[in-house]
């Protein structure tokens, strides 16, 4: 693995990144030479229109997917050219999800779900790791549900207990990808307030891909893409200003 000592704020970056599908007549340009990072700490909205890209560009930062050309780093590690047993390793360890159908084990109880990324490793949590296991699960109001099972819970408590297993980890940085999508207003407003809060509470990286406003007004920093590249990065904006935006955005296109 190579590394990088330079920008050591950004949790992930991007360098000259391309992504195409297939080929000839058929290839399609999912992004077009797009250099962005996400910053550490702070909590990243990366926003467009359906089709714009947004998805495959944290598919590639988080490991999931790979680059047609140009560089991927996660903190100082090059991760473009890892092979899938390396890229499973760093996703198991350094990147949580939180994703919008929740993505629980129907069978495993709540405390098992939460506990599963430490599974997955073929380790316990440390006695520290435990106690902020412990801190996530009262503060999320999951205390009295360790021993229920997913289908035993409403699609909000569902979205906290992902949230809970993203966290408890506590990895470098937490891709969401539309995790408000599947709940209604007032619950998608706490679940976002919760990501909110582990970015400024607990220093947790977070990037969110969303096509909502409201959903974006809750970051600290916006990424609007579209057509496969980066056509703006703002700081936080009301969900006015970024409608207004995306409307000028997609007029222009």
């Amino acid at each position: 693995m190579h590394t990088s000592t330079d920008t050591p704020s950004m949790v992930a970056r991007v360098d000259r990144l391309s992504k195409s599908y297939g080929s000839g007549s058929t290839k399609v340009a999912a992004l077009s030479d797009v250099t962005v990072g996400i910053r550490t700490g702070e909590f990243t909205a990366i926003m467009g229109p359906s089709g714009s890209g947004k998805s495959t560009l944290m598919h590639i930062m988080a490991g999931l997917d790979t680059a047609s050309s140009g560089k991927v780093w996660l903190r100082n590690t090059d991760i473009t050219d890892l092979g899938d047993a390396d890229l499973t390793m760093v996703r198991r360890r350094r990147v949580g999800f939180v994703f919008q159908a929740f993505n629980l084990v129907p069978t495993l109880t709540v405390e098992q779900n939460i506990l599963l990324p430490f599974q997955l490793d073929g380790r316990l949590p440390s006695t520290t790791e435990r106690g902020w296991i412990d801190e996530l699960i009262q503060s999320l109001g999951l205390g009295q549900r360790l021993h229920h099972r997913p289908h035993e819970l409403s699609g909000g408590q569902q979205q906290r207990v992902a949230i809970a297993r993203a966290l408890g980890s506590r990895p470098e940085l937490i891709f969401a990808d539309e995790p408000t999508g599947n709940l209604d207003s007032r619950t998608g407003r706490e679940v976002l307030s919760l990501l909110a809060a582990s970015a400024t509470a607990y220093g947790q990286s977070i990037a969110m891909v969303t096509h909502d406003p409201i959903a974006a007004s809750y970051a600290d920093r916006i990424i609007f893409i579209a057509d496969g590249r980066v056509v703006a990065d703002r700081a936080r904006s009301t969900a006015a200003e970024i409608s207004d935006f995306m409307l000028q955005m997609e007029s222009a296109s």
